[in-house]
């Protein structure tokens, strides 16, 4: 399994998410560095974990539809490729943050969040404008999916993931926003095991909640490839050598 670290983004700072409860977040304070830019935070994560990937949450972009390019330039320049969440609406949408990216010189992959998704007939049509790379985000609060449409909210989390990839997602992240910097674990194993055996193809990324070493074993023993981790690297409550041995433990 490998650790794939969050930089939340609003106002121009890296915030700590608070069990998706966004009015809350405020600039992040980390044992990691001492101030809380997108490129002090994004530096630190490097030197400290040397991730291949960094998961961008753009609040700006998710909520007001302003997109905060010079953090994601900032991130990128460090190195590691973006998987971006710029709250993505439509395919028009979709096909401009694929070009901001182009022109801006990032490697980067697009996430299509459901809380964004206008309805479950879009996905295809956002997957096709998004690009064969791009990740759906299967959100969820308190194990209910965040869903726009009033009529779609009977569906259930596996009925979102059928639909993705049904949809051509290849790639799916299960993201319950309440376990998120609230210390309580993750509530999603049951849900990445029963869609780790029915989409054996797929790679599953879990996120929210991960506390410590245990918690990413339980996570790949649940058929996750990877974990989106926030807290616990800026808290100190998973180190260099926690990742390096449920990296080895995986590949043994």
């Amino acid at each position: 399994m490998r650790i794939v670290p969050v930089i939340d983004l609003k106002g121009g700072h890296v915030v700590r998410g608070v069990g998706g409860r966004r009015d809350e977040y405020r600039p992040i304070i980390s044992t990691l560095a001492d101030r809380s830019d997108p490129a002090t935070i994004a530096r630190a994560l490097v030197a400290h974990f040397a991730p291949a990937e960094i998961y961008v949450a753009d609040l700006d972009a998710i909520v007001s539809g302003t997109p905060d390019v010079a953090s994601w330039r900032a991130i990128a320049a460090e190195g590691p490729q973006l998987w971006i969440d710029a709250g993505v609406q439509s395919s028009h949408q979709a096909g401009l943050a694929r070009v901001t990216l182009q022109q801006a010189g990032i490697s980067g992959n697009l996430v299509i969040g459901l809380e964004s998704v206008p309805s479950l007939d879009s996905l295809a049509e956002l997957r096709e404008a998004a690009g064969n790379d791009a990740i759906f985000s299967l959100d969820l609060r308190d194990g209910v999916p965040l869903t726009r449409q009033a009529t779609e909210r009977s569906l259930s989390p596996r009925d979102w993931a059928r639909a993705a990839v049904k949809a051509g997602f290849q790639r799916i992240i299960v993201l319950d926003l309440a376990d998120v910097g609230v210390g309580r674990g993750t509530s999603t194993l049951d849900l990445c095991r029963t869609l780790s055996a029915e989409f054996p193809s797929m790679e599953l990324i879990a996120g929210g909640g991960v506390r410590e070493l245990a918690d990413l074993r339980a996570l790949a023993a649940a058929g996750c490839s990877a974990a989106l981790v926030a807290s616990a690297l800026h808290d100190g409550r998973l180190t260099r050598d926690d990742l390096r041995a449920v990296a080895q433990s995986e590949s043994a």
